[in-house]
């Protein structure tokens, strides 16, 4: 059976249950070091989330059945060397490079599930039907666990994140947790992250969350209350002003422009092993960029604030890089649930960079701005801690 016919066979009956394609082929920086392909179910129906698996981001796209065949077809064995194909009887491994046809290996199963329904529903850390407190308290369950027809996108976007976050408590320390919410809000994800952590995963924590809404505050801590949140608790107050000399993990959710970089800055002077900031309001670099290759896209208001907001992303995952951690931006929601679909997401590395290394980054972070006329504030915050550049500027 030739690679097209296993693709075809697989996706027409519904039998594939996902899929990991790797060892690109080239070095196209297009081509994501790794996808990964899962069946799901939207409200349009059923399709395919395909998950490229870049250096230093992650991008989602949904496919229907048609479109993942033709494009697994295009890519296994083309752009990709290696994939690997689960169905509900066997595994598929497909061995390509070269001249000669793709080897088809075939193993026993390793996803042994009945159908993609039972099998999204058991790797969602918040299943439907089982009532989740906090959620049943915030209205978007009810009392037996359904998801409020006009709350599915809250639900949606609870579950995406508390799936980014369970990924990286490995690179957590063991024992009680330190965490620090700068700008909780409303805390839908506050309370989710206590979820996870507390009563999913079974750690000690104390997660506070500050907000310099005294009423946001207050509700916030009543909810807890109410719910016997254990280790949970809201206070009044800004980024500079936290109780606090040391973090394990610090989030920073919708910090409007600059106020990102101000908990960015706090998170690496506290140590934190993980930080997980979602930025909102990318403004402090409209008015800098300047660039005479890029006039005919920044000339127009709607791409230049999109291009600000881009390169200061980029900026922050790069200084954070310089101050030792491992950097990715990942979408956090599809734009069909939210605008604000970008997680940067840094874990502290286990052992420095190489001198070499870290003059590679810094020299090229040094060319990023200056190419483009910037100064982002957080480059001010961390001019301490990150080391200089040695090309000329």
């Amino acid at each position: 059976m030739t690679v097209a016919e296993l693709v075809a066979s697989l996706v027409g009956r519904g039998e594939l249950t996902g899929a990991t394609l790797s060892k690109p082929a080239g070095t196209d920086a297009d081509h994501a070091r790794r996808v990964t392909v899962e069946p799901v179910d939207v409200r349009a129906g059923a399709r395919y989330r395909w998950r490229h698996h870049h250096r230093e981001r992650t991008t989602d796209e949904m496919l229907t059945g048609e479109e993942t065949a033709a494009r697994l077809d295009h890519l296994i064995g083309g752009s990709y060397r290696q994939a690997l194909l689960h169905s509900v009887e066997a595994d598929f491994q497909v061995l390509a490079g070269g001249a000669d046809e793709p080897r088809v290996l075939r193993r026993p199963a390793s996803r042994p599930v009945t159908s993609r329904k039972h099998d999204r529903l058991k790797q969602r850390l918040l299943p439907e039907g089982v009532p989740v407190p906090f959620l049943v308290e915030l209205g978007v369950m009810t009392a037996a666990g359904d998801v409020r027809p006009k709350r599915r996108d809250k639900y949606t976007q609870v579950n995406r994140f508390v799936e980014l976050v369970d990924d990286v408590l490995p690179a957590l320390p063991d024992g009680p947790l330190k965490v620090v919410d700068f700008g909780s809000g409303r805390s839908y994800l506050t309370f989710a992250l206590h979820h996870l952590l507390h009563d999913v995963r079974g750690r000690e924590v104390e997660i506070l969350g500050l907000d310099l809404k005294e009423n946001v505050v207050r509700e916030c801590a009543a909810l807890a209350a109410r719910l016997g949140a254990d280790g949970l608790r809201f206070e009044f107050g800004d980024i500079s002003s936290a109780p606090t000399h040391s973090a394990d993990l610090v989030v920073s959710l919708h910090a409007c422009d600059t106020a990102t970089d101000a908990a960015l800055d706090r998170a690496v002077r506290l140590g934190a092993r993980v930080i997980l900031a979602v930025p909102c309001c990318q403004h402090e670099l409209l008015g800098q960029l300047e660039s005479a290759a890029l006039e005919p896209l920044l000339r127009h208001g709607v791409m230049r604030e999109r291009v600000a907001a881009e390169v200061t992303d980029s900026a922050r995952a790069r200084l954070l890089a310089l101050c030792g951690y491992d950097v990715q931006l990942v979408e956090l929601f599809a734009l069909e649930h939210s605008p604000k679909n970008v997680l940067l997401r840094a874990t502290k590395l286990q052992s420095p960079r190489s001198a070499r290394d870290t003059a590679a980054l810094a020299n090229t972070y040094a060319r990023f701005v200056d190419s483009l006329s910037v100064d982002p504030m957080l480059g001010r915050l961390l001019a301490d801690l990150v080391p200089p550049a040695s090309v000329a500027r």
